[in-house]
């Protein structure tokens, strides 16, 4: 699996992504968004990689959107209308494919994580950052909003006071501060960075559904603004019944009575419950 922008390895059941940009400090460019929302796709699709570690080439993670283009960076110019749907920030399209991705995903922060380099880190299960990370929401200084869906991500892990002080400041953080307010799960040194990245990767999918972890994932972060309890309700019980009739179910059951080592026999590519995506019942336009 070859890529222009980014370079790909798989290991152990473990796909690293690094964003390959470094004279341009890993900017997304048109290019890179496009090889990375397809690596995404390809790679959540794979049945030998279980768990998604996404990093950067180089001293620095990335620096978010790349500004060549100078003080119209930013000018989409005129074609389309304000309300159009086909407006879409190339920073949200790589977040939904994080969104939608079955597979967990770890995010290993080196350096500066700016704009989008912080935003598209929300999507993904973890952030592990190395002792000289700073992430940078720094979209009011650049006079523009948040993107990447970040007014939907970032109130949802730090909470509303943290992100408006964040947001509202166009700032950096720390690692430290990122820490503290559990933005990152872990500060390390930037030698370690990788390595603790896998471990965590490690334990998402050691004795683990592959197909569980993907209804999981989704449970989760789709749920997570649902108006009532009802709405976990019933995917949870749909996903319990589907789930319980397959050979999933009984061979968890019986490596447990064994007091073995499961080795479940479906897969993310062939085996989701006919109800998955639920969340596509409803359309987005």
């Amino acid at each position: 699996m070859q890529f222009e922008t980014l370079n790909i390895a798989v290991e152990d059941d473990l796909a690293i992504v690094e964003l390959n940009r470094p004279n341009r400090l890993n900017a997304f460019d048109l290019q890179m968004v496009t090889d990375f929302i397809a690596a995404i796709d390809v790679l959540g699709k794979d049945d030998a990689v279980r768990a998604i570690i996404v990093t950067g080439a180089g001293p620095h993670f990335c620096s978010g959107a790349d500004l060549s283009r100078g003080r119209d960076s930013f000018d989409a110019g005129h074609q389309l209308q304000g309300d159009d749907p086909r407006i879409r920030d190339r920073a949200g399209l790589v977040t939904l494919a994080l969104f939608d991705c079955p597979k967990p995903l770890i995010a290993a922060v080196q350096g500066a994580a700016v704009g989008m380099g912080a935003t598209m880190t929300l999507a993904m299960d973890c952030r592990i950052a190395s002792t000289n990370a700073r992430f940078g929401f720094v979209f009011t200084r650049r006079g523009i909003v948040p993107e990447g869906c970040s007014s939907w991500f970032l109130p949802r892990i730090v909470g509303i006071p943290k992100s408006l002080e964040w947001l509202l400041t166009g700032g950096f953080v720390d690692a430290e501060e990122a820490l503290a307010a559990q933005l990152v799960s872990d500060v390390v040194t930037e030698h370690d960075l990788l390595a603790s990245a896998k471990a965590v990767a490690t334990r998402f999918i050691t004795s683990t559904s592959a197909v569980s972890v993907a209804l999981t994932r989704q449970m989760l972060w789709k749920l997570s603004a649902a108006d009532h309890p009802m709405a976990a309700h019933r995917i949870e019980s749909r996903g319990v019944y589907e789930l319980g009739r397959t050979a999933e179910a009984r061979e968890g059951i019986e490596a447990f009575i064994q007091k073995r080592t499961p080795e479940f026999p479906l897969k993310v590519s062939a085996d989701m419950p006919d109800f998955y995506p639920w969340w596509e019942e409803k359309t987005y336009d």
